[in-house]
């Protein structure tokens, strides 16, 4: 089987699954963030509210990557670069 790409420098990614788990990404984040406020532990608040800036920019990135269009990752049928011999 032959490669589209030449990974890992061009590598592709299954955005909209890292779209959902993005998402998921943000409620566990806003969830933990939550009960640690109100049980009394703001150490594990921050350290959720510090998964949660680095979730909002991945998710921010994803959103960006779709946005451009199926011109960012194109198919098997249409390879980009030269085959490695």
């Amino acid at each position: 089987m032959r490669r589209s790409g030449d990974e890992p420098r061009h590598a592709r990614s299954a955005l909209r699954l890292r779209l959902w788990l993005s998402l998921w990404g943000v409620a566990a984040s806003v969830f933990g963030i939550t009960v640690f406020v109100f049980t009394g532990h703001p150490g594990w608040a921050l350290i959720c509210g510090a998964a949660l800036l680095v979730v909002l920019v991945d998710l921010v990135v994803v959103v960006r990557h779709l946005r451009q269009g199926p011109h960012y990752q194109p198919g098997p049928d249409v390879p980009p670069y030269h085959y490695p011999e």
